[in-house]
């Protein structure tokens, strides 16, 4: 395996990346593909459908849908 070439086991994840996918395994999610650009293609079992996971998330603001707690 090349460094690098298995997102879930990248070393230079960015800002909230790393969190993020670490939520999404803890929610029975996982890696499906690399997508277009720096997005990748993740599956969740829940609505089972794929969707796009931005690969560099810096902005506390995009990742925060992901992080608040529903009420």
């Amino acid at each position: 395996m090349v460094l690098g070439s298995d997102p879930l086991y990248c070393i230079d994840t960015a800002g909230y990346t790393r969190e993020l996918k670490e939520k999404l395994r803890a929610a029975k999610c996982f890696f499906v593909r690399r997508g277009k650009g720096d997005h990748e293609i993740w599956y969740s079992p829940i609505s089972r459908k794929n969707f796009p996971v931005d690969s560099d998330i810096k902005s506390r603001h995009t990742a925060m849908p992901f992080f608040s707690k529903p009420d």
